[in-house]
């Protein structure tokens, strides 16, 4: 008999094993799989890195012989296609469970219900739904990918109570503390790209790769930069992985070839109003299979990403200490009247050390899934 208190414990326990994937799986979505007969774990595993076994298939492994007659709980709908691995939903049938719950359906077009109705076709119940919300915080930028084309877009921000981000002279070392600058380590690491521009880079220099022990794989870096001013010795090419130089077409041959020369990747891409279109690039984005975008910007393309309803989401780090007039601001847009101000619904709220950090929504935001 069907137990939804039981489904969600057992889905629960695939969410926890899905989580342990999220610095390695990308371009693939977090998955989890738990394999329960008789209400006893016989079987568990998770998906680790794209081109290796899915999670279906460690947790099959995992329990052997004992798979027939099982129930598998899975945080996203098996696979149906042949990529670089067999389908997962074939491998359920082979095996021979009795029952898969999935938390949610698969986006992706090449899956999209399929795996669900090979399921049934082969005579196995399949439910679907169970703990779906916690199950998609998973995934949002995998999710929103195959949905719209473009990546899941995080803008982090740092900033003193009366919203400035340095001193009028640049000073800002340090505003926050050391656990939230910790806690911005984190928000790199499950990215698959840091998105800066070139003003921070000629400002500040940054390294912007991601320095936790745990992590085996550095995000992309990718600097917005129209007419390639970037040096060609900034110290963000120097680190491991790839730096891309996001351009016009009217940057000088001269300063793009010394860009390649040091080790930068180049792309041309339309500009608006003089800068790089945004809505172009995040296309571009969603092109490289990029699922989840950190920018650490400055004020202006923090404020046009804001303005132009392309941020899903603000993570903004507030210091305890107000700095005064003589200050930098967190956005260069000016608002002439108070209904054009960028408004947000609080996701998340929450000290962190000596700081708070706010998980916030612009509420003027479309597709966030």
């Amino acid at each position: 008999m069907i137990n939804p208190q039981t489904d969600a414990v057992w889905m629960s326990r695939a969410i926890a094993l899905a989580e342990k994937g999220r610095l390695t799986t990308t371009p693939n979505p977090n998955v989890g799989c738990v394999l329960v007969k008789d209400n006893q774990l016989i079987g568990e595993g998770y998906h680790i890195k794209a081109g290796t076994a899915h999670a279906e298939v460690h947790a099959l492994a995992n329990a052997g012989a004992e798979a027939r007659g099982a129930t598998a709980y899975v945080t996203l709908e098996p696979c149906s296609h042949f990529g670089r691995t067999p389908p997962c939903a074939e491998a359920l049938i082979k095996a021979g469970v009795a029952r898969v719950v999935c938390a949610g359906l698969d986006p992706n077009p090449q899956v999209a219900g399929k795996g669900v109705e090979m399921l049934r076709q082969a005579g196995i119940d399949v439910t679907v739904g169970v703990l779906a919300e916690q199950a998609k915080l998973l995934n949002l930028g995998f999710l929103k990918r195959m949905r719209t084309g473009r990546p899941y877009v995080t803008v982090k921000m740092a900033a003193s109570l009366d919203g400035a981000t340095a001193m009028k002279s640049g000073e800002s070392q340090w505003i926050t503390g050391p656990q939230a600058r910790e806690d911005v380590q984190q928000g790199r690491a499950i990215s698959c790209a840091v998105v800066t521009g070139v003003g921070t880079v000629l400002a500040d220099d940054p390294s912007l790769n991601v320095r936790l022990p745990e992590c085996s794989r550095q995000p992309v870096r990718i600097i917005l930069d129209t007419h390639a001013s970037t040096p060609a010795s900034a110290t963000i090419v120097q680190n491991p992985g790839e730096t891309f130089v996001i351009h016009s077409d009217q940057a000088a041959p001269e300063r793009l070839a010394a860009l390649k020369q040091a080790g930068f990747r180049c792309v041309s891409l339309p500009v608006s109003g003089g800068q790089i279109d945004l809505s172009a690039f995040l296309a571009w984005a969603g092109e490289q299979q990029f699922n989840q975008l950190w920018v650490e910007a400055g004020a202006t393309l923090a404020g046009a990403l804001l303005t132009q309803g392309l941020a899903d989401e603000v993570i903004l780090y507030q210091a305890l200490m107000m700095m005064g007039s003589q200050t930098r601001p967190l956005l260069s847009t000016t608002f002439t009247e108070l209904k054009d101000s960028i408004a947000f619904d609080c996701l998340d709220f929450g000290m962190i050390g000596a700081d708070t950090r706010w998980r916030l929504k612009p509420r003027n935001y479309g597709e966030t899934e």
